[in-house]
């Protein structure tokens, strides 16, 4: 399975939901790949020693003479290893800007090194250009965070237009795998009107796992750390856990 975990709005918890369910599919004893598409690189910055990383996804992506697995480093985390990001992978656009093959160089560099791992998760940028179309085009699902906020469903008409398009040529076998939601406040009347709101828009495809706000899972990318390190017995911990569970049922 390759998961894209993608939205264009910031701050939605994309990052957090994918260094979290990579880490968790690995506790699950399934060998996982985490890649970085994301230019401010904070997964990468999770898991490994950002000195560590001569090369990144950008190098791989861009030279046609490099493989992913010339890049790929395995972390200090059993069954996890990463393809990293840096702040180069930001100029990949204006370095593949009219080459052909450019929303596909990820699925291509992809392929060889599908074989040594069960489960891949893609963290994309908070946009819809390349390198979310490239990941969405390698994606066989789509696991789409959402905020728990009151413009929670602003952009998603652009995102799911998106996603139309890449399955009408590039990737007919894109789904989307669910949609979780991220930050949630369930004190509030207003995060339940909005988680009620998510729920008429996608129906069946909202995850029954709800990740609430909460204060160690801010902390825990500060500390380099996923959830489950930093704070095993945290709510977070345990919310993430259920729902990597619910995304290998749906698989």
């Amino acid at each position: 399975m390759i998961v894209a975990i993608a939205n264009q709005k910031g701050g939605v918890g994309k990052t957090t939901t994918a260094i979290n369910l990579a880490a968790a599919m690995a506790l699950r004893g399934k060998r996982t790949l985490l890649i970085d598409l994301d230019p401010q690189a904070n997964s990468t910055m999770t898991f490994l020693d950002m000195k560590a990383v001569t090369r990144s996804v950008y190098d791989a992506i861009a030279d046609p003479s490099l493989s992913m697995r010339d890049v790929i480093i395995q972390s200090s985390m059993e069954n996890l290893a990463v393809a990293p990001s840096r702040i180069a992978l930001a100029k990949i656009e204006a370095k593949l800007v009219g080459e052909l093959d450019a929303h596909f160089r990820l699925k291509d560099k992809l392929e060889p090194v599908l074989a040594e791992y069960t489960n891949v998760v893609i963290d994309c940028p908070p946009a819809l250009g390349l390198l979310t179309v490239n990941a969405l085009v390698a994606a066989t699902h789509l696991l789409i965070p959402i905020q728990s906020s009151y413009f929670a469903l602003e952009g998603t008409d652009d995102l799911l237009e998106t996603i139309e398009k890449v399955r009408a040529r590039p990737n007919p076998a894109l789904r989307i795998l669910g949609v979780v939601i991220t930050m949630h406040d369930k004190r509030t009347a207003l995060a339940r009107d909005i988680r009620a709101q998510i729920q008429k828009v996608f129906g069946g495809k909202v995850f029954k796992t709800v990740i609430t706000k909460s204060v160690r899972l801010e902390e825990s990318p500060a500390y380099k750390e996923s959830i489950f390190t930093f704070a095993p017995d945290s709510t977070g911990a345990t919310e993430y856990y259920r729902l990597c569970e619910e995304v290998m049922d749906r698989e």
